[in-house]
């Protein structure tokens, strides 16, 4: 995989690495300095940005600040102004979102939500439409457990190129894993993301996606990708919602419409440039400053923590237990067992599989790839000529309660 431990961005400013730095150093059992090693700065600074955050919160991470802890002679802003200058740097927040910021923002004085909404409303900034309905919310119970990714919609840039945004979501603490601004939607440029998120937050124990390319495909005969594959080598599985219901998604899809009302929408863009230099900066309000209503007014930096899990530099061999059969597929993706041509998939061409006996029914054997089953070999089925293709994928690809069950 090449050495891919370097920071996941290039164009965020200083003082948001430092700021994300600090506030995941500060969640419990966080190992400092391998987190160090991942922001790649060394302990004897990451415990000095931790010192001065504590001393004097984010401004204190500037370098060599001047900058007085108070100002006497300068005059207060009244609670009005202070409001509306935090509501026109964040045109979409409400009364809640402006109310915590506010407090999280020092001020000692903060009116209700309320207040803030009839403020917003008595300058004409409220638009009632941005109202939404409270819902129930379902969320794993930690982080790391799950993570949601997809690509936002893709749009055009003024000088003819398209963006296609992929996301990925924490499931647990709302935290935005990845936002990049990518130019396709191919495997490699996904996989090459993936490379940069990992080498910072650790790997997950699953990530939750949809059935389309480059994670999914149309084919009955093998749902796996050459990306999935990858992805479960590296010891993550890969879980799919149910075909046309996002909703499984809810939580990456209730993002992309944020993403839209607070970003996408406030910008001509010109480039990929552009995009690479304002998704890095949002990213960051979303994660650190911006309270989130689902996390009673947290931000989703306060609840996340980085994997224990690192990634390695190079893929795991793959290996299985003695009492396997191990078979390679060929380039087409089938492989000979007991007579019968198998179709696992072309995702796994010249990779091997392992097939063991299973203990539920005398003529059945699991099939495995690495530590996860991904599909069955049913004997006790009429017998088919030699060369007939049979599939392993005895279950639906999407029921992610039976599949890429890990090996006991």
């Amino acid at each position: 995989m090449g050495n891919t431990h370097g920071m996941p961005w290039n164009t965020a400013t200083i003082m948001s690495q430092r700021h994300e730095f600090v506030l995941l150093a500060g969640q419990p059992g966080v190992n400092i300095r391998e987190l160090c090693r991942r922001f790649a700065i060394s302990a004897k600074t990451g415990y000095k940005w931790r010192s001065r955050y504590a001393e004097g919160g984010v401004s204190a991470l500037a370098d060599q600040s001047r900058k007085p802890k108070s100002s006497p002679g300068r005059s207060t802003p009244t609670l009005t102004e202070e409001v509306l200058a935090l509501r026109h740097k964040h045109p979409t927040w409400g009364g809640r979102k402006l109310r915590r910021r506010l407090k999280d923002l020092g001020h000692t004085s903060v009116p209700a939500a309320s207040t803030c909404t009839q403020i917003v409303r008595r300058a004409g900034l409220l638009n009632p439409a941005a109202v939404q309905p409270p819902f129930q919310r379902f969320e794993r119970s930690a982080p790391n457990e799950l993570w949601q990714m997809d690509f936002k919609g893709h749009f055009g840039l003024q000088n003819g190129q398209r963006c296609h945004p992929l996301t990925v979501l924490d499931d647990h603490s709302r935290f935005n894993i990845a936002l990049s601004p990518c130019s396709n939607q191919t495997g490699p440029t996904v996989q090459h993301a993936l490379e940069q998120t990992f080498a910072l937050y650790g790997l997950p124990e699953q990530i939750l996606c949809d059935n389309g390319a480059p994670w999914g495909c149309s084919d009955p005969a093998g749902h796996y990708t050459r990306l999935t594959v990858w992805l479960l080598r590296l010891g993550v599985r890969v879980i799919h919602g149910r075909p046309l219901h996002p909703q499984t998604q809810g939580k990456d899809e209730r993002f992309h419409r944020t993403l839209t009302e607070e970003l996408l929408r406030q910008h001509t863009w010109r480039d990929l440039t552009h995009c690479e230099i304002e998704f890095p900066r949002y990213r960051h309000c979303y994660n650190c400053e911006r309270p989130h209503d689902a996390l009673q007014g947290a931000t989703p930096a306060s609840r996340y923590r980085p994997s224990v899990r690192s990634l390695p530099t190079t893929l795991p061999l793959i290996e299985y237990p003695s009492v396997m059969q191990i078979r390679t597929p060929r380039e087409c993706g089938f492989f000979t067992f007991k007579n019968q041509t198998w179709h696992v998939g072309r995702a796994f061409r010249e990779l091997p599989i392992g097939l063991r006996p299973s203990a539920q029914s005398d003529g059945q054997w699991e099939v495995y790839f690495c530590h996860h089953k991904i599909g069955l070999i049913d004997l006790n089925q009429p017998s088919q000529p030699k060369h007939t293709l049979r599939s392993i994928y005895s279950t639906p690809q999407n029921d992610i309660s039976t599949l890429n069950q890990s090996i006991p």
